[in-house]
């Protein structure tokens, strides 16, 4: 069963997306670069086409991704039509205010100076490091910063030295993940609220994935682990050398599915993609509901 999380607050934020999309220039969407295309919203991508808006896609969090894998996502995105891409990570961040507005002014660059400033928007899902970046953006603290999903709750018109006008959105999930897999990516990812999702099954997905993709990460941080066995041993193997037992030989559950998801989440286990562009296995939906048509402002 896919995992799903829509808080109620995004649906007032969804709206309200669709209605500022219509009086902007660029839409910046901010996705993890660990899972490019689970990390992309359906929504946001639609609405944007729907509005013929260019984008600029940011992989942020690129210092915690395969860096190969990195690059084939950055050219992947780059050729879509009207679309830019930047990679971005802690070791780039600074530097990134300077690259983000030269982007935006390529996507439209009819938008220049006092009496016409270029409007932009961004977007992304929920802990994709958007409220960090905001605030290297407006170079002053103007968003809280969490590791918890869902900080942020609403919209906001910020300035940026330069001039140009950026609008903040809250972090938007769209109502239902269709494919599986890309739950579960989220969710390892920490894109989900906890309270989605069962982190002892997400962990188990963790293993079958990393197996799959980067066996020697597991070996590497977990010792001599027999691939071959079925997830569940690998878990209680894993359990049994990260010290998370109960009395009587019990393995602890929770507790070991939060030191593999934390491993996962702050890099420990090395730089890892959960996806390739190979792995788009079906087209984003055709239609979604659009809202704020009357708000279309004038170009």
């Amino acid at each position: 069963m896919a995992i799903q999380w829509f808080p109620g607050h995004m649906h007032a934020a969804r709206k309200q997306v669709a209605e500022t999309m219509a009086k902007v220039d660029v839409v910046i969407e901010i996705v993890d670069a660990r899972l490019p295309w689970s990390s992309t919203n359906p929504m946001i991508e639609n609405l944007r086409k729907h509005r013929q808006r260019p984008a600029l896609k940011i992989l942020n969090k690129q210092d915690l991704a395969d860096p190969k894998l990195s690059r084939v996502w950055y050219d992947w995105f780059k050729s879509q039509s009207g679309v830019e891409a930047l990679l971005l990570g802690e070791d780039n961040k600074k530097a990134a205010a300077t690259r983000i507005s030269q982007l935006c002014s390529q996507l439209a660059p009819h938008r220049t100076g006092v009496e016409k400033p270029l409007r932009a928007m961004i977007l992304g899902i929920p802990n994709v490091g958007k409220s960090t970046l905001m605030n290297h953006l407006a170079k002053r603290r103007i968003a809280n910063v969490a590791d918890t999903p869902g900080v942020t709750k609403s919209q906001q018109r910020i300035e940026l030295p330069g001039g140009t006008i950026l609008y903040d959105t809250p972090g938007l999930m769209w109502p239902k993940v269709e494919i599986e897999e890309c739950g579960y990516r989220l969710a390892l990812a920490g894109s989900i609220g906890t309270n989605a999702y069962d982190q002892v099954d997400v962990a188990w997905f963790a293993i079958e994935t990393l197996c799959e993709r980067y066996p020697q990460a597991l070996l590497d941080r977990y010792g001599a682990l027999d691939l071959d066995k079925p997830v569940e041993e690998l878990f209680a193997a894993i359990a049994r050398r990260r010290g998370a037992m109960l009395s009587g030989g019990r393995v602890d559950e929770q507790k070991t599915a939060e030191l593999i998801l934390t491993d996962f989440r702050s890099g420990t286990l090395g730089r890892i993609t959960l996806e390739t562009p190979d792995d788009i296995r079906e087209p984003l939906p055709e239609e979604i509901e659009m809202e704020g048509d009357e708000e279309m402002a004038a170009e």
